[in-house]
């Protein structure tokens, strides 16, 4: 008894069409991206939990609806940066794939915003919620 092989075809039709294209870049370098993307990730699940803990474990930081709209900021926060790692991983590998620069983020200009701009209204509940 043997094992049919494998059918390429049918994993390759799940690939993006940019993944066919050009050349498989260095796995060292790949790996280092994923690595990257998964650190994003682990940034926006920290979001995620940030809101969960903020709604749930700290009833007295603020009234009922700044609670709320600190939590679903935090939420979309975390939503939002965990496509924008995506978007960012494939740009990265697309270009390696290509031989070309790697595209510049505005994402690490966003993200440091983003996190002042929760930090100052964590700030100002603490103080007068």
């Amino acid at each position: 008894m043997t094992t049919p092989p494998p059918d390429h075809s049918r994993r390759r039709a799940f690939r993006p069409r940019w993944q066919r294209q050009g050349r498989h870049p260095d796995y060292r370098f790949s790996l280092a991206n994923e690595r990257t993307f998964l650190a994003w990730i682990r940034t926006a699940l920290a979001f995620m939990a940030g809101a969960v803990g903020i709604y749930q474990f700290a009833p007295d930081i603020a009234t009922p609806w700044a609670r709320e709209a600190l939590a679903v900021m935090l939420s979309l926060g975390g939503a939002l940066l965990s496509l924008a790692a995506y978007r960012r991983w494939a740009g990265n590998e697309r270009a390696m794939r290509s031989d070309a620069a790697l595209p510049y983020t505005r994402l690490l200009w966003l993200l440091a915003l983003f996190v002042t701009a929760v930090a100052v209204v964590l700030g100002l509940l603490l103080v007068w919620g």
